[in-house]
């Protein structure tokens, strides 16, 4: 793997695009929390994917596919930006998150639990937690299986961050948004029911907010158990997807507190409830989910 480019702003965020041996272009990010020095916090965000198969509407990643990433090119993703900063591989960070949730879904590629396996004895990394962000593909059940066996061999006692994309909780809208048969409601509250035990991060239920896509408190209540998922609310990302699909935030990211209705209704049923704008400067660097695999490609073109 060659990168090729980078954009950003040191301690906010930075994209690397990178180039695989077959050619085609990646993209991969680190990024930090506000006020938050390194060794508190410190995210990389990978692709698992050249492109992916899915096409989310909002999301800028599903505009081609090109096939899934060895366990060698997710690694040297992780590689390059650790070297940069810890080269002897001792990360002194309290919480280095890795997430799975730049280009791809997870689910789709099983190097990403090999990669899972790998991780703890490729770093000195006592704050290792892992994040998969997953849209429950249907026809997976062996991935979910073994990943449920990788975290209770490797990242017990909340060491492990597990994601269902949902969006919606009109089951139609979803269907739109998301354009593959998919886990229903149902299908992903009886899979939490297995893979969250005493010790564990509670599983995030992920929503970007959209105009006409409504997040009903009532219905995440009937389908999930509070006690053993969140909710996770943050900002429609702009995305070229998401302009040529008129899709609107229905969350005004420099005002958290447009959605107050909506944040107290869930917290009145019991769950806990993220709000997460994260850094508005992000969306300029491009670094956001969805965000920026047009903009790469116009740039090969012209290299």
């Amino acid at each position: 793997m060659e990168v090729i480019q980078n954009y950003g702003k040191e301690n906010i965020a930075t994209v690397f695009i990178a180039r695989t041996k077959s050619g085609k272009l990646i993209e991969f990010v680190e990024s930090f929390q506000p006020n938050l020095p390194i060794e508190k916090k410190w995210v990389l965000v990978l692709s698992v994917m050249h492109g992916c198969p899915v096409k989310c509407l909002m999301c800028d990643a599903g505009q081609q596919f090109g096939g899934n990433l060895s366990k060698e090119e997710i690694l040297a993703q992780v590689d390059h930006i650790v070297s940069r900063r810890f080269p002897d591989r001792k990360i002194p960070t309290d919480k280095f998150k890795v997430q799975f949730t730049r280009m791809g879904e997870p689910a789709y590629n099983n190097a990403v639990l090999d990669v899972l396996e790998e991780l703890p004895a490729q770093y000195n990394a006592p704050g290792l937690i892992p994040s998969v962000s997953t849209i429950a593909p249907e026809g997976r059940d062996d991935f979910f299986a073994r990943l449920l066996e990788i975290k209770n061999k490797y990242y017990k006692h909340g060491k492990f961050q597990m994601q269902f994309s949902i969006h919606t909780t009109d089951f139609e809208k979803r269907d739109k948004l998301i354009p593959i048969k998919k886990w229903s409601f149902e299908q992903i509250s009886e899979y939490g029911e297995k893979f969250f035990v005493e010790g564990d991060r509670k599983i995030t239920l992920n929503f970007a907010l959209m105009k006409d896509y409504p997040v009903e408190p009532k219905v995440i209540d009937e389908y999930f158990d509070s006690n053993k998922f969140l909710v996770k609310i943050t900002p429609l990302n702009p995305t070229k997807k998401a302009t040529d699909n008129n899709l609107i935030s229905a969350l005004d990211s420099e005002n958290e507190n447009s959605i107050d209705k909506l944040v107290e209704d869930l917290r009145s049923l019991g769950f806990d409830v993220i709000v997460s704008i994260g850094e508005l400067e992000e969306n300029q660097i491009g670094s956001n989910c969805g965000q920026f695999v047009t903009a790469i490609t116009k740039i090969q073109d012209v290299q």
